[in-house]
């Protein structure tokens, strides 16, 4: 068998990059690469390989009898700039619709019953300090405990250090495990045990070592920012800085994908699983990278390579690669499970007039968070019903993962009946498995990145890019691949 080269242009040597996965990430990359092509750069040529049918990864939305239903994630954030920036290059940004005003907050099971996050209180920092005093969630004692945090010196530890363990020494216990584990766990389905601050929520030990304090720093920046901000209103997360395509996030993939269809220069492989990944010298002297499908080998002189870190680490082949394989293995993933379905808003006891629920892990329920996805963003669901999308599994119950598709939605339907008063049947229910989808982002995760950059600076040609590194939402995939298709670029 011999390696097959993609280019047989010997008049004048063309990039040739191999792109594996057809996530946005991997779709991202491609982009970046022919823009490099028609706005005057050198000639690149880009094969992509993507083992399913279908683009986008977990981005996948579906149309049926006026719903609008998102099986995947639903919306990005617009103040990192991947997204935002990815759309307005396509001509796309006009199709983007912010959250509806309406229903910006949050609820979180307490005690059995769902009950409004405390307005203001984002993530673990309370931003309207008074409106703890009337809240139902935290008892008295961990009202002033919380608030108490204001007083408290700044004492940071030495090096990273967990979400559990920042929140207890700041805000106390009864914070983490009531309001802090369930909101930042519907993020990133982690373990606050295991969760580095430092690789998820910088910004937060830095406010410590500003002011001393989380809370004496958010109420400077609130001050300085002035109390009108649209972008700090409502409650659980800064729902006002959220954005989603009019059309869903899969229309997104597919205008991408049409304007790469439409670029010459680029090919697409679907259904090619890859088999292997090696590396070996050309008759120039240059690295060549060889991407192994069935009992075909293609040639490429640099591969982006956008899989989950544990798939990367069973690819990459040869001796040359022990290390960074030892690496992207201990980064650790979790499974999870989305029931995307549709009711009649009647049907429920609750009016529903929020973006979702959480619930904290000490409320000992099956299910960890609940989003209200035609509340979030308009154009969602019919008049007089409404789309949910109820999360399961992830690093907490994993046991969960276990069980069939049918126990599963019997699951969902009792946990709806008894916190919503649920009184019917969905009109439909489908039921989403992500299987080690989820990177954990465990204490000492930006050591063990920075340890794969530094074995992947001796494979010149080779990029690694994805959730697996330096964020986990769409913006962050976005510029993981952006940034992998520039370095690839710069060989040249």
């Amino acid at each position: 068998m011999t390696a097959e080269p993609v280019n047989s242009d010997s008049d004048k040597r063309h990039l040739r990059v191999a792109v594996v996965g057809g996530g946005i990430t991997g779709l991202s990359a491609m982009h970046t690469l022919t823009r490099a092509v028609t706005r005057g750069g050198c000639p690149v040529e880009v094969t992509l390989f993507e083992a399913s049918r279908r683009l986008g990864g977990i981005i996948r939305t579906e149309e049926a009898d006026g719903f609008l239903m998102e099986l995947g994630p639903d919306s990005f954030i617009t103040n990192k700039p991947g997204g935002v920036r990815l759309c307005e290059e396509l001509g796309y940004a006009q199709q983007l619709i912010p959250t509806d005003s309406r229903f910006r907050r949050s609820l979180v099971l307490s005690r059995g019953r769902p009950q409004p996050v405390p307005d203001g209180f984002m993530l673990m920092v309370p931003e309207k300090p008074w409106s703890l005093v009337a809240s139902p969630v935290l008892s008295v004692a961990g009202r002033l405990r919380l608030l108490g945090e204001y007083f408290l010196p700044g004492r940071a530890p030495a090096g990273d250090e967990s979400l559990a363990s920042f929140v207890r020494r700041r805000f106390g216990r009864e914070a983490l495990d009531r309001l802090v584990q369930p909101l930042v766990g519907g993020i990133y389905t982690s373990d606050p045990e295991k969760l580095s601050l430092q690789a998820t929520l910088p910004r937060f030990p830095e406010m410590e070592a500003r002011s001393g304090s989380v809370i004496r720093d958010a109420l400077r920046q609130k001050k300085r920012a002035g109390s009108a901000d649209p972008q700090r209103s409502g409650s659980g997360a800064r729902y006002g800085l959220f954005a989603a395509p009019r059309r869903g996030l899969g229309d997104l993939v597919a205008t991408l994908e049409q304007r790469l269809r439409a670029t010459s220069g680029v090919r697409f492989q679907m259904g090619s699983a890859i088999q292997s990944i090696s590396s070996q010298p050309s008759q120039q002297g240059r690295t060549e990278w060889c991407v192994q499908t069935g009992d075909k080998k293609q040639v490429f002189d640099a591969v982006v390579l956008t899989l989950p870190t544990w798939l990367a680490a069973q690819v990459l082949q040869g001796p040359q690669f022990n290390d960074l394989r030892q690496h992207l293995r201990a980064i650790e993933y979790a499974s999870s499970a989305i029931v995307v379905s549709g009711h009649q808003l009647s049907d429920f006891r609750d009016r529903m007039e929020a973006f979702g629920l959480v619930v904290p892990a000490c409320e000992r329920r099956q299910i960890l968070a609940v989003s209200f996805s035609s509340r979030k963003f308009e154009g969602r669901a019919p008049a007089g019903q409404i789309v949910l999308r109820t999360f399961l599994g992830g690093a907490m119950q994993p046991e969960l993962m276990e069980r069939s598709d049918e126990e599963l939605l019997a699951i969902v339907n009792t946990e709806l009946q008894q916190i919503f008063g649920m009184s019917q049947e969905p009109i439909f229910a489908e039921v989403m498995r992500y299987d080690r989808a989820m990177p954990q982002y465990h204490v000492g995760h930006l050591d063990r990145v920075a340890a794969i950059e530094r074995g992947l600076a001796q494979h010149a040609g080779l990029q690694l890019a994805g959730s697996g590194y330096r964020g986990v939402g769409i913006p962050d995939s976005i510029d993981s691949g952006r940034e992998a298709a520039e370095r690839i670029l710069a060989l040249r």
